[in-house]
């Protein structure tokens, strides 16, 4: 369903955003439904429910398109969709994701094959590198409320203060959000918050991840305004899972689950 992009570019200037992850048509459908700001499709959630892989450069540009078109088609809410590295041709990618109906697009500065944020061993290409594929993102774009979401994950290997200055040219090349991966103390968000946050700002929350989880006030407080929450629906979908199958081996078939006519709505099917 085609968005309002200008609006929500509004939105994210004047109020803190609230993004939980999708990775597939179902979870899209429910999240939609919610009433939530925004939606963040993540190469996690894709790699994982898409191709039966990890996060860790496996995903295509085509596989990534067939995705957001898929799930723009069904949802109204804004979807912003990572781009992990870029793929081969930064404003090729671009355009395909404006083209596919997101909202905006997350690059990052990782070397390839990337791999998951919250994942030990990221390194990641020279900031003169970085600065560029987030100047020719911008450039790209022919809808000027194109989001570009600038991620860096210098902070891993080259510390926290790399990664703030990266971010801080990201700003200056064009980025729209900027989004520090993984700190790793709330003394490190609070630091994020206090470098950068004149400027929209995203924190990540993984839970079991590399950064703590922190109380959604207390991450506004510090200077973010934009929050997601990546794979909290996904793990809580495997638990599901894991739990249903195991019923089914031990013949299980009392266990309450959503009913079959409910599920049916969710699908889209038109209420019987």
């Amino acid at each position: 369903m085609p968005i309002d992009r200008a609006a929500f570019r509004n939105k994210i200037a004047t109020q803190t955003i609230i993004a939980p992850g999708v990775y597939d048509g179902l979870s899209a459908r429910i999240a939609d439904a919610m009433g939530f700001d925004a939606l963040y499709l993540s190469g996690y959630g894709v790699s994982a429910s898409q191709l039966a892989k990890p996060d860790n450069g496996f995903l295509t540009l085509e596989d990534m398109q067939s995705r957001i078109a898929s799930l723009c088609d069904v949802t109204a809410t804004p979807l912003i969709a990572d781009a992990d590295t870029g793929f081969d041709d930064i404003a090729a990618t671009v355009k395909t994701y404006e083209a596919a109906g997101a909202a905006g697009i997350q690059i990052e500065d990782q070397q390839v094959p990337k791999i998951c944020g919250h994942i030990p061993g990221r390194e990641v290409v020279t900031r003169e590198e970085a600065v560029a594929k987030i100047a020719q993102a911008a450039d790209a774009r022919s809808d000027k409320d194109f989001l570009i979401v600038a991620r860096t994950d210098a902070r891993e290997q080259n510390g926290l203060d790399e990664a703030i200055n990266r971010a801080r040219l990201f700003a200056e090349a064009g980025a729209d959000i900027l989004f520090v991966e993984s700190p790793e103390s709330k003394a490190e968000f609070e630091k994020v918050g206090a470098a950068l946050g004149d400027m929209p700002l995203l924190a990540n929350m993984v839970e079991g991840g590399r950064s703590p989880l922190i109380d959604r006030q207390r991450l506004v407080d510090m200077g973010f305004s934009f929050i997601i929450y990546p794979v909290a629906a996904m793990a809580a979908s495997a638990a599901a899972l894991e739990t249903a199958y195991r019923q089914l081996t031990d013949n299980d078939m009392e266990t309450a689950r959503v009913s079959f006519d409910r599920l049916s709505q969710m699908v889209g099917f038109d209420k019987n």
